[in-house]
């Protein structure tokens, strides 16, 4: 069996350079709230989703550089939680309906106990969670490990993208 090419970061572990600021996760979170919201109606309207890791990656870069003065691991930053947001906002689109057809009996509504907002936000908060805690442990497995055999083609995209920044 072949020995695998050692994979070598773009950026060092030894560089000291900014990452977890206030204002990768706030620029994160507004990514995720404008395309979570595209994605929700795209969903909701045509049945499909599409995933905004690039264009969140390409305005992260270009909003990043021009007002905020951003790095290359802080546009990182606002491109994952800009697409954990809208993937987790997708979930959701497609467990509407599944919330509606459940709160009708015999084509009655049986009332607003069953669908309501607070029911909707806590699924999608433990969805959410649930989907970050089982990363953890398969993170050295699927990522670590597997970096030459599995190319992720979407990630690979994103990260070439941030990269041109550089």
């Amino acid at each position: 069996m072949q020995e695998p090419n050692s994979f070598k970061p773009f950026v060092s572990p030894e560089t000291h350079m900014k990452e977890f600021t206030v204002k990768s996760v706030v620029m994160g979170c507004i990514m995720g709230c404008l395309f979570g919201a595209a994605n929700v109606y795209l969903a909701l309207k045509a049945g499909l989703t599409v995933s905004a890791s690039i264009p969140i990656a390409v305005i992260a870069i270009t909003i990043g550089r021009k007002l905020l003065k951003t790095t290359i691991l802080e546009n990182n930053i606002i491109q994952t939680a800009g697409s954990a947001s809208e993937s987790i906002a997708s979930g959701v689109a497609f467990t509407l309906p599944g919330f509606l057809v459940f709160s009708m009996v015999n084509g009655q509504s049986v009332g607003a106990n069953f669908f309501n907002y607070i029911t909707i936000l806590i699924l999608a908060i433990f969805g959410g969670l649930l989907g970050t805690l089982m990363m953890i442990p398969l993170r050295r497995s699927l990522i670590v490990k597997e970096h030459a055999t599995l190319p992720y083609p979407e990630g690979t995209a994103c990260a070439s993208v941030v990269e041109a920044n550089e």
